[in-house]
């Protein structure tokens, strides 16, 4: 892991998606399944050899008690082996299945983008990568043992009817009463069990908002409003789980006392049928034998419900995110505009000509960030390129030729050349020259290290201006054929604001850049200049030309003089 292709999930239902998951591995479920079923089977043959022995003892056949015994050792060994694989099977298959579904999460988040946190809370994203995926991986991991259990039953049935028809039937009929007899705890613990994963959603998803706000709470002293929050939700939480906690208390508890009133019925029985002399010693040994070996797959049947429960349960989550439809197409698709083809807006009808180093303005700045989210196929309508819309491009190329970097920046730890260049593909002097246009050396040279720094969480040893101006240096490292910019010089101060826009356009000659901002020392250098009012594009033209427009001069001079 991570396989190449994770493959194409059926997500039409919950059982179905987990189908489609084993089908994915089904030589290792095939592994643990012959190794599980022979480890079950020679747990349940031990009972009937031992009896063979100890009836061997009592007609003082020494040769056929060293061959009973031998068999049992035999089985021990067995037992032992096939333990060992059929564990290490069951690991693969749980962790395979938990860290495909993962796979198949992160891959849809990352080319859905903005449509999926604009359906579901991030803290439930979070939790059904972190958690759910845990649970369907769970399912595989105990579904050898199960099969097992159920072929050993089998065996260990027909075993008993053939020496006893009425304690046979009182096995064959009594397992599956114990487990029906426990099947009505399932469904009210489901759904108490997803009662605890919405509330524990929610939970993740306050605790994600407050530790990304937290500086700003702690200028506004809202720390204990938010405090308060978290600590209410956490209560929903903790009752949520005790809600739970009463199906599966009764359920295990369930697991321990059935079984023991079976094995005491089954006992009794037996000793009887030895004192009408129907069955010997070894028999009623060894059917005592087989009542204490049923309760392990009693208990795995068991187990094996409570978590299929637990994955349908996770796999609906799954479904939930995987379901929300990208903005573009995940199939090859023919269409491919040229290099250099224009680029627009459908909602404002902004025509972007290919080349062109172009700027939007807006009084609100969330409007014409939202331009930008359209034309780089991050938010719907999406824009078109060479007047074919993003939607019928492949995604893949979509995010090739088109690279946004968000008003934020995010950065990730790790090493920091790693960060500025994820694919390792440029050189030496690309690295050097990105870092010149985004006035980015001096951060280098701060750092003891240099580009080999491990960088922090969210990169929180930088201040703002140094964050902003690494984005900038990795976004120029991508050489896409269109780069749009969001804000990218908001944090800096005005010296190396102009020094980055005299370096930019020329950097970007011959490409599309697209800058989303209202500074004057930007707007000045850019080829074209577009101010939105509202949704509607209001006017066009150089930096110069629209500061005859009043709107647009008071919002990028914003009352100066």
């Amino acid at each position: 892991m991570p396989v190449e292709d994770p493959g194409t999930p059926d997500l039409q239902s919950p059982a179905r998606f987990l189908i489609w998951v084993g089908k994915q591995q089904l030589s290792t479920l095939l592994g643990g399944l012959i190794f599980g079923v022979t480890w079950m089977l020679a747990q349940a043959l031990t009972p009937a050899v031992i009896g063979q022995g100890i009836n061997a003892i009592k007609r003082g056949d020494h040769h056929a008690l060293v061959t009973w015994s031998a068999a049992v050792f035999g089985l021990g060994i067995a037992m032992a082996i096939s333990g060992v694989v059929r564990h290490r099977f069951a690991v693969t298959n749980w962790i395979v299945a938990a860290f495909r579904t993962v796979q198949l999460l992160g891959e849809h988040v990352a080319d859905a983008g903005m449509p999926i946190t604009a359906t579901i809370a991030t803290g439930d994203v979070v939790n059904t990568m972190a958690s759910d995926a845990m649970r369907i991986g769970g399912a595989y991991d105990v579904v050898a043992r199960f099969v097992g259990a159920i072929v050993s039953y089998l065996v260990v049935a027909f075993i008993m009817l053939r020496t006893s028809v009425l304690l046979g039937t009182i096995v064959l009929v009594g397992v599956p009463l114990l487990v029906l007899g426990i099947s009505p705890l399932i469904k009210p613990l489901q759904q108490r069990q997803m009662a605890v994963r919405e509330q524990a959603g929610k939970l993740t998803a306050v605790g994600a908002d407050t530790v990304a706000g937290l500086r700003i709470l702690r200028g506004i002293g809202g720390e204990g409003v938010f405090f308060d929050r978290y600590r209410s939700r956490s209560q929903d939480v903790r009752a949520a789980g005790v809600a739970a906690a009463t199906p599966q208390a009764t359920l295990d508890t369930a697991q321990v006392a059935l079984p023991a009133i079976f094995i005491l019925v089954v006992t009794w029985v037996g000793a009887r049928l030895t004192i009408s002399h129907e069955l010997n010693a070894g028999q009623l040994v060894a059917f005592y034998g087989y009542a204490v070996f049923l309760v392990a797959p009693l208990r795995t049947a068991t187990e094996f419900v409570e978590k299929v429960t637990r994955a349908l349960v996770g796999a609906r989550k799954v479904i939930a995110v995987l379901s929300i439809a990208p903005l573009g197409r995940h199939d090859a698709s023919t269409a491919s505009p040229p290099v250099g083809s224009a680029l627009e807006d459908l909602v404002t009808g902004l025509h972007v000509p290919g080349g062109t180093f172009c700027a939007v303005v807006s009084e609100d700045p969330s409007i014409a960030a939202s331009v930008a989210e359209r034309l780089g196929a991050f938010a719907a309508p999406a824009g078109r390129l060479g007047g074919t819309e993003l939607t019928e491009l492949a995604i893949t190329e979509v995010r090739r030729r088109i690279v946004v970097s968000e008003t934020e920046p995010r950065l990730f730890s790790g090493p920091l050349r790693g960060e500025l260049d994820p694919t390792e593909s440029a050189s030496e002097v690309d690295l050097a020259a990105a870092l010149h246009v985004a006035a980015a050396h001096d951060v280098i040279d701060a750092l003891p290290a240099g580009l080999d720094e491990i960088v922090e969480e969210r990169g929180r040893s930088f201040s703002g201006g140094q964050r902003q101006r690494l984005a900038l240096t990795r976004a120029l490292l991508t050489n896409a054929e269109v780069l749009i910019l969001i804000e990218p010089t908001s944090a800096v101060d005005a010296h190396t604001e102009m020094a980055i826009a005299e370096r930019l356009r020329a950097a970007r000659a011959g490409k599309t850049t697209v800058v989303v901002t209202s500074s004057p020392l930007l707007l000045d250098r850019c080829d074209l200049v577009a101010f939105v009012a509202g949704e509607t594009l209001v006017a066009t033209g150089t930096h110069r030309e629209l500061l005859s427009t009043p709107a647009y001069t008071a919002t990028v001079l914003r009352g100066a003089d």
